[in-house]
């Protein structure tokens, strides 16, 4: 068999990914003077990010003036359960403000206070208002900016096109290739650094609120380079995600209803979200919902309504509401904003969920409840990088966004992820060109790792056996959303490995037919590799760590263990093998500490 031609498009910097954070690393590596390019797997402006709808979360002080980074650290950290990387929520809190300015500068328009401030709303886990957002569609009025000002950089845009495979030469990053999913020819890109910006893994699981691009090439693509992941057991599924009509299930329902006014329901019609406080039972509070709202929201006190507490926690709620015979006809509960808000109020502030929920449930939010189920939306965890600089642990590689882990710990507070890719997509653009320019002698790939790359891409129009990549798929969603989902336990989640190793024989047998143009199985068949590996790890991972802590979530270990509250579980992938460690959290520094642990 001859070798696969390819074309060949060499640049400084490639960044793989076009969400906000690919895009912020294209934009600072392209003002630096790094000849850099962008590849995404779908088409451009069609990244997960468009999906952020609430806000990005930045210490402005325009709606709450007592609101400073120090208590917006001071927030991730305990929504991160403290096995956050401090350094990384340190920069977060202290840069976010200024890139949300500056997406401003560059034509973002946000939504604004009557004083003609960027307007910020309330989000879970956030002790004060601090979401500068557009509606319910801040995602796409970030991704908007953030296009218009990469493309007036020039930056060369390769849409549609999957990368399967980097490069290293002598333990660096030399460069990667993959191939175009219209034509299936194979493409070859020498770099000098690569930015890892794909997002998260949602599509491993049955219900996700992300779309099909989410399988997790980044992870698959990191740990084959040698780079090092961290805190993979920590998945978040967010408490809202619509559950009727079925083909909608999963879909995002933005925590802004909840931010602004809606409240959760159970089947008896109970606001049930107070009854998992336990400070409220202590308060003398009458039996009256109403009383009973308006002790919990004493803006004297600056306390936030229960259903605005950090995800991980209103999600167990409702898990547990349902799970107990108090769920809506379809599973889930009851998010009411029409009996809270005025009509012109809700069509003004949540068009999209309005819209949403109009055209594919038939229900008009002004007028009626929703339901909603949790739903898998993030994953904290990730590629392990260097705090100030992004860098993984392979010379030449970085990383930013979802892809990325250390900034949310256990637990993602709402908003912070739209911050996050503005904060690190920057640094990650920046430390690469800076990278770039110390590099003397261009690293060079060996033919023989393209060939065997381009090979390994085109087994499967071989491969003796008849198994259909897309129920091999369904059969991981069903096992990781049964095993290691919302609650986890040891024996479901060795049950889950068993089934993974199986899946992955059963993915040696899938044979596609058919040419390389739009081929979807043969794009399905690739995607599997990434997803069986996030399987593996994250499994692998929370198997790991026996308690319950943020995201994840353990029947068999309840309570949370202070001594794992001081480590990370770090994965690696060795001579084919992945290999867990378990390491101790740094040191936060005695200034920082005091911050986090300051009475409020």
């Amino acid at each position: 068999m001859g070798r696969e031609p390819y074309e060949t498009h060499p640049y400084d910097v490639l960044v793989i990914g076009a969400g906000g954070a690919g895009l912020r690393a294209a934009i600072e590596a392209a003002a630096r003077g790094a000849r850099t390019a962008v590849i995404c797997k779908s088409l451009l402006g069609k990244a997960h990010t468009v999906m952020a709808e609430g806000g990005a979360a930045a210490a402005l002080g325009n709606v709450w003036p007592e609101d400073t980074w120090a208590v917006h650290f001071r927030d991730t950290m305990r929504g991160g359960k403290l096995i956050n990387n401090w350094r990384m929520v340190e920069l977060f809190a202290k840069e976010a403000p200024e890139r949300v300015l500056e997406l401003e500068e560059w034509g973002a328009v946000f939504d604004r206070t009557p004083d003609g401030l960027i307007s910020q709303r309330d989000f879970g886990g956030h002790r004060y208002g601090r979401l500068a957002h557009v509606g319910d569609r801040t995602g796409l009025e970030i991704i908007r900016t953030l296009q218009y000002k990469m493309i007036s950089m020039h930056v060369d845009v390769f849409m549609e096109c999957t990368v399967t495979h980097l490069l290293t030469d002598a333990g660096r990053i030399a460069g990667a290739c993959g191939y175009r999913r219209d034509s299936g020819g194979w493409l070859v890109f020498p770099t000098k650094a690569v930015v890892l910006a794909t997002g998260g893994f949602g599509k491993v699981w049955r219900y996700t609120s992300m779309s099909w691009e989410s399988t997790g090439d980044g992870i698959g693509l990191a740990l084959e380079a040698g780079a090092d992941l961290i805190d993979m057991e920590m998945v978040q599924f967010h408490p809202t995600g619509m559950v009727w009509p079925p083909g909608a299930r999963g879909i995002l329902v933005t925590e802004g209803v909840r931010g602004d006014g809606g409240v959760l329901r159970n089947a008896e019609g109970r606001r049930f979200m107070f009854q998992y406080i336990p400070e409220f039972f202590r308060a003398e509070t009458a039996a009256s919902e109403e009383e009973a709202d308006r002790w919990y929201t004493d803006k004297r006190s600056n306390r936030r309504p229960p259903e605005l507490l950090p995800r991980d926690e209103v999600t167990r709620a409702i898990y547990r509401e349902v799970k107990t015979g108090r769920g809506s006809p379809h599973g889930g509960v009851y998010l009411d904003i029409a009996t809270r808000r005025p009509p012109e109020f809700i069509t003004r502030r949540l068009p999209s969920m309005h819209h949403q929920f109009l055209e594919l449930a038939g229900i008009d939010i002004t007028k009626d409840a929703m339901e909603v189920y949790p739903t898998c939306h993030y994953s904290m965890g990730g590629v392990r990088v260097n705090a100030d600089t992004a860098a993984a642990t392979v010379p030449g590689l970085f990383a930013a966004g979802e892809i990325a882990g250390g900034l949310h710990g256990a637990n993602r507070l709402g908003g912070n992820s739209l911050t996050d890719l503005l904060v690190f997509g920057r640094r990650a653009g920046m430390h690469a060109a800076e990278y770039v320019s110390t590099i003397r002698t261009n690293p060079n790939a060996s033919r023989d790792q393209i060939d065997d790359a381009a090979a390994a891409l085109l087994a499967p129009f071989s491969a003796p056996g008849d198994e259909s990549p897309f129920d091999v798929q369904t059969g991981l969603q069903d096992v990781m959303q049964e095993h290691v989902g919302i609650f986890r336990e040891e024996a479901g989640m060795r049950t889950a490995l068993e089934r993974i190793a199986a899946l992955r024989q059963r993915l040696s047998r899938v044979r596609v037919s058919g040419t390389r143009q739009y081929n979807p199985g043969w794009h399905a068949t690739r995607d599997l590799h990434s997803m069986l590996t996030v399987a593996e790890v994250v499994t692998r991972s929370a198997l790991e760590r026996k308690e319950t802590r943020g995201g994840h979530s353990r029947t068999d270990y309840l309570k949370t263990d202070a001594a794992l509250g001081r480590v990370n579980i770090v994965a690696a992938q060795r001579h084919g093998t992945i290999e867990l460690a378990v390491e101790p959290i740094p040191q936060i520094p005695d200034e920082l500490k005091r911050i986090v642990e300051e009475h409020t």
